[in-house]
């Protein structure tokens, strides 16, 4: 018999918009990932290693130059200090780097608290290693995180909490007040915070991103995960990393081990390049994607949506209720057929499928894509 944790899944949300939209000739606003390549310099560093080699098996916790860059990179952003020989482990991407620390860190019956809406990845590797998932569901408007919310879901069990700020779907980054909330939640138990930071870079308005493990007491209980595919816009190199004490990093560094063992050294070189050489380039990025946020937003106002504050990633979330009386799945699968724009139902991310009246746009694209979209809907809502 398959396992029934991947065997009772349906067919991917991103799947099915997406087969939908190539059928209608719909923009993609569901999926996201950027329609530009990052930094060429990365790109060329990576082409040359390839082509010099060693193109053989890297080790396994990641080549020495990544490392201690993605070491230094911490310590210059955040002033948190990781030591690269054993307090830095290089995964295949930031979806590796949550699994390999779910695996090490829960297991049969233990209890990993999880913030709804989640991103679609987490409760089935969860599940998959044998540990039951908790969730604290947020509310819209605004998306906020309590400490009595995650207190009711701490059990004696509870052997992990995994947060995602700056989070997806949601697009919060989650304040400092919060963050302070959830450190007292987890004070006096051994509970482990799995930090998905892969938007670390993305944060707007002028706000600084706030790892967890910057405030007091908490570097010692926290995986810092991150990711070059979101840092440098270059989602299909799949290189990521998580930081963090060395007794919990080296049980990563087991389970990293036995699911990738190691990942490209030609884009390790690449990466490593880019956190020492090209760190411009993500906080241009930043601008340029806020700029596409405060379009899509003040003109998605304007057609009814119900548009939600929007602090990081690459998305918006907006409620439906004035627009429709349909859920968010048929409306979103409406407006592929007849306004020929693709987005996401935020329901996909909560197991409960409800709330059920909020859609998310990427808006990791071109400006002029951005607008050729809001054209498309607003012609189409005036009808």
């Amino acid at each position: 018999m398959p396992n029934p944790v991947f065997a009772s899944l349906p067919t991917s949300i991103f799947q099915h918009m997406t087969v939908l939209a190539q059928k209608h000739e719909a923009i993609n606003l569901g999926q996201g990932f950027p329609d530009q390549d990052g930094p060429l310099s990365l790109r060329e560093v990576a082409a040359k290693q390839l082509l010099d080699g060693p193109n053989q098996y890297p080790p396994s916790k990641g080549m020495a130059v990544l490392r201690q860059a993605v070491s230094a990179h911490a310590a210059q952003f955040y002033g948190l200090t990781y030591d690269p020989e054993d307090e830095v482990v290089i995964t295949s991407g930031g979806t590796e780097a949550i699994t390999g620390a779910l695996m090490a860190m829960a297991g049969v019956g233990d209890e990993v608290v999880m913030i709804e809406p989640t991103y679609d990845s987490y409760r089935p590797m969860a599940e998959a290693a044998g540990a039951v998932v908790k969730a604290v569901k947020l509310a819209a408007p605004g998306w906020r995180l309590t400490e009595e919310a995650l207190r009711a879901a701490i059990t004696q069990k509870t052997r992990a909490i995994l947060i995602n700020s700056p989070h997806n779907p949601a697009g919060r980054a989650f304040s400092r007040e919060e963050l302070e909330a959830l450190a007292r939640a987890v004070s006096g138990t051994d509970i482990v915070v799995v930090c998905d930071e892969v938007y670390e870079h993305l944060v707007y308005d002028g706000a600084a991103h706030i790892p967890l493990a910057t405030l007091p007491g908490l570097r010692g209980r926290c995986l810092k995960i991150g990711s070059a595919g979101k840092i440098f816009s270059l989602t299909g190199w799949k290189v990521g990393w998580v930081c963090g004490p060395r007794e919990l990093v080296s049980v990563v560094t087991k389970a990293h081990q036995f699911i990738t063992f190691t990942t490209s050294p030609a884009l390790q070189a690449g990466v490593a390049y880019g956190l020492m050489h090209e760190m411009d380039y993500p906080l241009q990025l930043a601008r340029r994607l806020q700029t596409n946020r405060d379009i899509l937003a003040a003109r998605l106002t304007k057609l009814g949506f119900d548009v939600q504050p929007c602090e990081g990633t690459y998305f918006l979330t907006a409620g439906i209720s004035k627009l429709t009386n349909e859920k968010d799945f048929a409306f979103c699968e409406r407006l592929i057929r007849e306004a020929g724009v693709a987005l996401i139902p935020l329901s996909a991310f909560f197991k409960s499928g409800t709330p059920d009246t909020f859609v998310r746009f990427a808006f990791c694209k071109q400006q002029a894509l951005i607008e050729q979209s809001l054209e498309r809907l607003e012609k189409y809502f005036k009808k």
